[in-house]
């Protein structure tokens, strides 16, 4: 797990799991994972993975190399945002 962005209104993690080998001991050369983004405001979170995920890391990289502020990362996950409807639960 990895914390990739951390700001007022967002945060992102991204999660990486390697699947067991076929003997259940071994990690496989495979793995799985996505990421978590989670509306501080709206005090929700959604998790993606595959191809949307990889939209999102495509889209993510373009924006990185335009030096973005803040304001800017924010309003693209505010993309994401709306399809959030897990809500988010302290423990």
């Amino acid at each position: 797990m990895h914390m990739l962005y951390n700001s007022d209104h967002y945060a992102v993690v991204q999660i990486e799991a390697a699947l067991l080998g076929a003997d259940g001991d071994a990690p496989s050369l495979l793995t799985r994972g996505g990421f978590e983004i989670v509306d501080k405001f709206a005090r929700k979170e959604l998790f993606i993975e595959g191809a949307m995920a990889e939209h999102f890391k495509q889209g993510v990289e373009e924006l990185i190399e335009s030096s973005p502020t803040v304001e800017e990362i924010d309003a693209y996950l505010e993309r994401y945002s709306s399809l959030a409807q897990q809500p988010v639960v302290m423990h």
